[in-house]
């Protein structure tokens, strides 16, 4: 089984990931923490090096990688699935599941993170807004697409363990609880 974890960046994909990862004692792959592992180099410097485009290129590579384990949580960067035919992919290779935040709680989490981000790391918090407001409404499309979605203002990676747990049973997938 393979469950694919999309959202924006900052909504949560990797706490929750490795929640659920536990949970059913499955392994955890961070689509982020495996390009920085592999190229060692973290994504801001990579994408000062090298720009945008060739880091798309080498995530798909990655994320291939990824969707050829089997018994895995994968946590997608928050734009994994907006290039190539990702999203396709994602959804032939596993359960996709996207966690929706709305966009002025992302920014409030983009505000208080200490990961740096190249997309956002020069803006101010006007332009913060503005910019997650213009992505989020781009990449809206393919996040759509994920066979499942949850709203997960307000919620605790627990309780979204157990909703995930509960459309599993709903729409008859097999939940294998571990632990």
């Amino acid at each position: 089984m393979r469950i694919i974890l999309l959202g924006f960046m900052s909504s949560g994909k990797s706490t929750i990931g490795k929640l659920v990862a536990f949970k059913m004692n499955m392994e955890f792959i961070d689509i982020d923490e495996a390009f920085e592992s592999k190229y060692k180099m973290t994504i801001t410097n990579f994408f000062e090096l090298f720009g945008e485009t060739k880091f798309r290129e080498l995530e798909q590579i990655i994320l291939l990688e990824s969707l050829q384990q089997d018994n895995v949580i994968i946590s997608t960067g928050g734009g994994t699935p907006c290039f190539y035919n990702n999203m396709q992919l994602i959804n032939e290779s596993g359960i996709s599941v996207y966690l929706k935040l709305h966009p002025n709680s992302i920014v409030d989490r983009l505000l208080h993170t200490k990961k740096q981000r190249p997309l956002i790391k020069n803006l101010n918090p006007d332009e913060l807004r503005l910019y997650v407001y213009t992505q989020l409404n781009k990449r809206e499309f393919f996040y759509r697409q994920a066979r499942f979605t949850y709203a997960i203002e307000n919620k605790k990676p627990n309780e979204l363990y157990f909703l995930l747990k509960e459309s599993f049973k709903e729409n008859g997938l097999i939940f294998p609880e571990i632990r």
